[in-house]
């Protein structure tokens, strides 16, 4: 832990504000070029495989660090870790800026993946660590809350860039590094929430191990986490194709914006699932999932932007709701030791869940067609929420931990936690 009379770093509060503008702009980031694919497309003659492929690769890279850094900063602690992956990041968008081919956007992605695999095990770690002795729930909040705001502005910025000009990479991508700079020199002056330990090659061999003692929350969080993060991958990867060749959208911002859409919807799903216990949150959020891939598959069908639209707001509000009540609900059952190994378990699942469908049904779409493909993943996506809402309703794995948070009664424990 830092000093406390160390004046150079910042206070806690400041810290976790810097960490929870890391998250925004990193996750921002990530979905910043899904709108400008249909670009990339008639730029450089790409087929709507390839960008599937572009989008995967993203998550390769992604899976790559999860597996090997992503759980670094139980060992290094979270600052070094952080300063390497927004590095990174800066050094990801330096590539996008420069861009001319498909070659340049596979490395830039692949880049993109490690910095934010690198970065996703300490920051939700760091946020849960600094987060105020009275509302501890905020760090986890901020972390699936936080992901969902800068998605949505990444992808709704670029959407609008796009309407605009025909180069809104050259506008985007340096502002993006020059963030990242700043925020890696930044992040130099936050205080350490994880006092260093040895950490040899071996924590660097790839695994995805969780605690006896969070294995039982984790578990119970993994069908609505696939459920939640398949259909933020079909929006990534197909949406501003589907809107513009499926539902025959001529606005150049719609594929952005219905990306923002689903975002924003998961912010607000996300600050509502504090309100709830984790368990009820992931029972609504399941259920709420289910119906808005519900609408998607009408959407699809009679080719009306309206239905589509309101299916994304309320699958956005049901990816908010679970995956916040899940990473609440594995918070409570892991210790400062294993955290950011957990959380890049639960990372690891999610982001399997991403890419793996989309790129299916990017390699499909040649063969079916983009209508047939898209109606068959929503199908895929309103399967699996069933399950993860019935699985939901049956689950009794949420014991004490799955209260609301009172800030009055949780505040000796959580003094207790932040001493240890």
């Amino acid at each position: 832990m830092s000093h406390p009379r160390d004046r150079r770093r910042l206070g806690r509060g400041a810290a976790f504000t810097v960490l929870a503008c890391a998250n925004v702009v990193m996750l921002a980031t990530a979905s910043a070029p899904s709108p400008i694919y249909p670009l990339y497309q008639a730029r450089w003659g790409l087929s709507v495989t390839m960008l599937t492929v572009i989008f995967a690769v993203y998550v390769v890279g992604l899976l790559g660090s999860l597996l090997t850094v992503g759980s670094l900063s139980d060992h290094l602690g979270r600052r070094p870790v952080l300063v390497a992956a927004l590095a990174v990041a800066a050094a990801s968008t330096a590539i996008f800026w420069t861009a001319d081919g498909v070659v340049s956007l596979l490395i830039a992605r692949v880049v993109q993946g490690i910095a934010t695999g690198t970065a996703s095990g300490a920051l939700a770690a760091g946020l849960a660590e600094l987060s105020p002795a009275r509302r501890p729930h905020l760090g986890p909040t901020m972390t699936a809350v936080g992901a969902s705001i800068g998605m949505a502005t990444g992808a709704g910025v670029v959407g609008v860039l796009v309407q605009s000009t025909s180069r809104p990479d050259a506008y985007v991508f340096p502002v993006l590094t020059l963030i990242f700079v700043v925020l890696a020199a930044i992040t130099l002056a936050i205080p350490e929430t994880r006092a260093p330990a040895a950490a040899g090659l071996a924590s660097l061999r790839p695994t995805v191990r969780v605690p006896r003692e969070a294995r039982a929350e984790f578990l119970a969080s993994v069908p609505a986490l696939v459920a939640g993060w398949s259909v933020t991958g079909l929006f990534l990867a197909l949406t501003p194709s589907l809107v513009s060749n499926v539902l025959h959208v001529r606005f150049g911002a719609a594929g952005g914006l219905s990306i923002a859409a689903l975002f924003v919807a998961n912010s607000v799903g996300g600050l509502w699932s504090v309100r709830q216990t984790p368990r009820l949150a992931t029972l609504l959020g399941a259920v709420l999932l289910t119906a808005g891939a519900s609408g998607l598959a009408v959407a699809i069908a009679v080719a009306s932007l309206a239905i589509f639209v309101g299916g994304s707001v309320i699958a956005g509000l049901g990816v908010g709701l679970t995956f916040n009540g899940n990473l609440r609900a594995i918070t409570a059952v892991t210790t400062p030791q294993s955290r950011a190994e957990v959380f890049s378990a639960v990372f690891v699942i999610g982001y399997a869940a991403l890419s793996l469908p989309s790129l299916a049904a990017g390699l499909a779409a040649p063969s079916w067609g983009l209508k047939t493909t898209g109606y068959l993943y929503v199908g895929f996506v309103r399967a699996l929420s069933l399950g993860a809402a019935l699985h939901a309703a049956r689950s009794r794995t949420h014991r004490p931990t799955a209260h609301p948070i009172r800030p009055g009664r949780e505040r000796g424990r959580h003094r207790q936690q932040a001493r240890s």
